[in-house]
């Protein structure tokens, strides 16, 4: 029957998935949205329903109908199976599509209505995001289903999503929660871990390939370079070799305060809550209040500049050329510790509370105990300046501009990887999970496993940065990089490939540079500007956040 139906009209037939009660068009409408606005391909993503079966002919029996279906059930099962045969062959196609009408939804049940609800669920918890969303548009009892909390949360969760408050805000996620939790177990109420989804999955649709918004653009420092970049909330923080500081808000790009008091250019800074360390030529560090603009403490020590700091909760330590470490108490101003050892100027450092590390132009890496003033650990291989450190607690990372990076065991000082394949200098790491980002001046960024040493990917190619690159952040789903040619560039971490230009200066390549980029989920910052007067000093600050 199938065959010689298919032979007339191959796609005559919508299947029915489902004999529950269907939703109204008022109920599918928010579950018909969710579903466009995942799917926005060419993909068709209405369910089609075909709810009119077409009925058996009210007309009179025909003459001697009632004796042959008299003997064709005397016939035995080859008997009948054949007399079947035989009359679909001497129907036309008309009539074989009446019988598929008739016949079809005699052999379609819904499978998931049967179940208990424990079981159903774990049936839809294979199904893609994608697939879900078309499943709750079926009938209102799988809409129900579908719209359930511990199934959307397994969904986050495999995108990273672990607390639904750090996406929905907290307000948010508090009511949807509550009304879930209160809800009938038959009515339809939407589950904040689906809109959790929902919504990252609009923001990474945003970062990846939807228009992006005109920037706001955020001037001063005049004609300066923005020497380091902090942003965290709804804050950032500038600092320049102009002597200043300068608080911004993220969301107007009002510029809120300066903060003045040094008499050198600022050339590191930190950020915690509502608290700003800042170091500079001046040989000083200063504690500012975020809120007021106020210089709180001014650190005193240091015989030249203060190249680098690390703040962890109200300790920061700090680097100077002076060749020596620091650790301040940012509450009250004092120096606790001064760790000595280093022979040229500290680079860069890192503090976990406990252990600090540091890098220097001596070649050196060392690990500290700062309570003792202690150096525990000197880790020698490098054979030129090291420039970027990173420290998860375990393992030590380091760059140089020997064109190497080294992962160090914090335990025993060993190195258990050279990391080769740079060409220069390697200025800026991040490390996340055994997952290390390096970015080079050999317009290269890279992305290792320091656990077997292994590079994963090489962010290059056709698309490549075309000078060195200058700054770097990634998460577990893109890599951003800038450089000083003066473009943003998007990369997929898994894959490594180019995915798009997300700022790209008319001056690049003639001056024009970026010199910093911090970011969060939804926002990227970027301090730009030039050496030579081609490109305006400023900061640019670009919106990802999902407009549903």
């Amino acid at each position: 029957l199938k065959r010689k139906s298919d032979a007339f009209n191959e796609n005559s037939l919508e299947k029915k998935m489902c004999k529950s009660e269907y939703i109204d068009s008022n109920d599918d409408s928010n579950s018909q949205h969710d579903l466009e606005a995942f799917v926005s391909e060419t993909e068709d993503s209405q369910v089609s329903v075909n709810k009119s079966i077409k009925p058996i002919s009210s007309a009179p029996d025909p003459p001697g109908l009632d004796t042959w279906l008299g003997k064709f059930q005397e016939w035995s099962t080859s008997d009948r199976l054949t007399a079947i045969d035989r009359l679909i062959d001497v129907c036309d196609p008309a009539q074989v599509r009446h019988m598929m009408n008739v016949i079809e939804p005699q052999f379609q049940r819904d499978f998931i209505s049967l179940l208990p609800k424990e079981l159903a669920l774990y049936v839809l918890s294979f199904l893609e995001p994608k697939d879900l969303l078309k499943a709750a548009q079926t009938c209102r009892y799988w809409r129900v289903l579908a719209e359930d909390n511990l199934l959307w949360r397994e969904k986050c969760r495999e995108e990273g999503i672990n607390d639904v408050r750090e996406v929905l805000g907290r307000r948010r996620s508090r009511c949807s929660i509550s009304a879930n939790n209160n809800a009938n177990p038959y009515q339809v109420i939407p589950s904040p871990w689906k809109a959790a989804f929902m919504r990252q999955h609009n923001i990474e649709m945003n970062w990846r390939c939807n228009p992006i918004k005109l920037p706001k653009v955020l001037k001063g420092h005049d004609d300066h370079v923005i020497t380091c970049l902090q942003f965290s909330g709804n804050r950032i923080v500038s600092g320049s070799d102009d002597n200043t500081l300068k608080v911004w808000s993220a969301s107007t790009g009002k510029c809120l305060r300066t903060l003045v008091g040094h008499t050198g250019g600022v050339w590191s800074s930190q950020m915690w809550l509502n608290i700003i360390i800042s170091g500079s030529t001046d040989r000083t560090l200063k504690v500012w209040n975020a809120d007021t603009g106020q210089c709180i403490h001014t650190l005193y020590g240091h015989t030249s500049t203060v190249r680098c700091m690390h703040l962890h909760e109200n300790k920061v330590v700090s680097g100077s050329r002076d060749a020596t470490l620091r650790v301040w108490d940012v509450d009250t101003g004092k120096c606790l510790h001064v760790l000595v050892g280093h022979v040229a100027a500290v680079r860069c450092v890192q503090y976990n509370g406990k252990l600090v590390v540091s890098g220097a132009y001596d070649y050196m890496v060392k690990v500290w105990n700062p309570e003792r003033e202690e150096c525990i650990h000197t880790l020698q291989g490098h054979t030129n300046r090291v420039y970027s450190l990173q420290f998860d607690g375990v393992h030590v990372v380091s760059g140089s501009l020997d064109t190497s990076i080294r992962v160090w065991d914090v335990e025993t000082g060993g190195c258990k990887h050279t990391l080769m394949g740079h060409q220069s200098l390697t200025s800026g790491m991040e490390l996340r999970n055994s997952i290390l980002v390096s970015g080079n001046a050999d317009s290269t960024v890279k992305v290792w496993d320091i656990t077997s040493g292994q590079c994963l990917q090489t962010l290059a190619g056709a698309n490549k940065h075309q000078s060195a690159v200058t700054s770097l952040q990634f998460n577990n789903k893109f890599v951003v990089t800038s450089s000083d040619d003066g473009t943003v560039k998007l990369w997929d971490l898994k894959t490594g490939d180019f995915l798009r230009n997300i700022v790209a200066l008319e001056s690049g390549g003639s001056g024009g540079v970026v010199w910093r980029i911090r970011a969060s989920s939804t926002k990227l910052i970027c301090a730009v500007g030039s050496r030579n007067g081609t490109e305006e000093t400023k900061l640019l600050v670009l919106d990802f956040e999902s407009d549903h």
